[in-house]
């Protein structure tokens, strides 16, 4: 019976520590620290993030708990952030990335892959193709359906 007793202890303790993975009330990094500590802005990032979970081998889980659309500024790109967000990190890397896209023109296509190389801008490729953005216009983490309205976006690159 003690040993049932002390099992199910550690069964739930585990299931809180699983749990509480990814946030600052436990005394783990939020996703955005975590962010920072890998040399990217915490507004790459849209507020809200419900939680994450970081794998031994850099993979990485983000869930939002819901769909996000904005738009990056007036008259700018206009990003979709599935539910869930997955990929790999490094020190200023993040590849593989699943769940992001951006509007150009009148599709949505992934972004694949985002760098920061130090120059003090963010580099992001849409497969073989990049664009790069001031690190400065991620200081602040966007808000779902903020600057959304009816106008299509226009590629300017």
């Amino acid at each position: 019976m003690k040993t049932l007793t002390l099992l199910s202890f550690f069964f739930l303790l585990f299931l809180n520590s699983y749990s509480s993975m990814g946030s600052s009330a436990g005394g783990a990094p939020t996703a955005y620290e975590m962010l920072e500590s890998f040399n990217f802005p915490k507004g790459i990032l849209p507020e809200g993030v419900k939680g994450y979970v970081l794998h031994e081998d850099n993979r990485f889980e983000v869930d939002l708990g819901k769909e996000c659309k904005f738009q990056v500024e007036e008259n700018g790109y206009y990003l979709h952030y599935q539910k869930k967000i997955t990929g790999s990190v490094e020190f200023g890397s993040l590849k593989n990335l699943k769940g992001v896209s951006v509007k150009i023109l009148f599709i949505w296509v992934g972004i694949s892959e985002v760098f920061n190389r130090g120059n003090g801008d963010l580099e992001f490729f849409v497969g073989p193709v990049s664009a790069s953005f001031p690190v400065s216009n991620f200081d602040e983490k966007p808000e779902c359906g903020a600057h959304l309205g009816n106008k299509q976006l226009v590629s300017d690159s």
